[in-house]
């Protein structure tokens, strides 16, 4: 990268990034998200090989956020058990906070029988290789790449069978989550 390529790029930085960071950060989840997007389009930015060829830098910045916050969504990002929150007025809480909990109450012991109970009973329901993908990833903590690498899968079959699981136990154990905490 020369010089003058490297000074365009720092004032296309300076002149277009918070702008172009609030576009990102109110289509996205979270401010990390809206943070790694757009590093992506910087990333991309600084591969153009003649900068002084885009005509409209303020579009092209646009449309490669746009570019990449559509790829984000289209990738399957793995759902994990603390998606479970309850919310209300007052806290929030992760149903992993309850189940994972070192404070023994009758109220939080009864919960966690009854959760384990329902869960495994929704985890016979599942075929065998989705099963065995959310017990390893979610129960015994193997990351879903090292899941991939053990089975010679696929690391998106593998991301697959996850979502799937997740997807059927949260059918499956809303009423008990209900029955809980609405």
């Amino acid at each position: 990268m020369t010089t003058d390529t490297g000074n365009a790029i720092a004032g296309t930085i300076k002149e277009y990034g918070k702008r172009l960071f609030g576009f990102i950060r109110n289509k996205v989840r979270s401010e990390q998200d809206a943070e790694d997007i757009l590093q992506d389009v910087w990333y991309q930015l600084s591969n153009v090989i003649n900068i002084e060829e885009i005509d409209q830098m303020s579009g092209w910045l646009h449309q490669v956020a746009r570019n990449k916050i559509i790829d984000k969504y289209r990738k399957k990002t793995p759902e994990l058990l603390d998606d479970f929150t309850y919310e209300n007025e007052e806290d929030s809480f992760s149903l992993s906070d309850i189940l994972l909990a070192d404070n023994y109450t009758p109220e939080t012991e009864y919960i966690r029988e009854v959760f384990w109970k329902e869960l495994f009973l929704a985890l016979e329901e599942l075929p065998e290789n989705q099963r065995q993908v959310f017990v390893w990833n979610e129960l015994e903590d193997v990351t879903l790449q090292d899941i991939a690498t053990n089975t010679n899968e696929n690391l998106k079959t593998i991301i697959s069978r996850k979502g799937y699981a997740v997807k059927h136990l949260r059918k499956r154990m809303k009423t008990v989550y209900d029955e809980f905490f609405n």
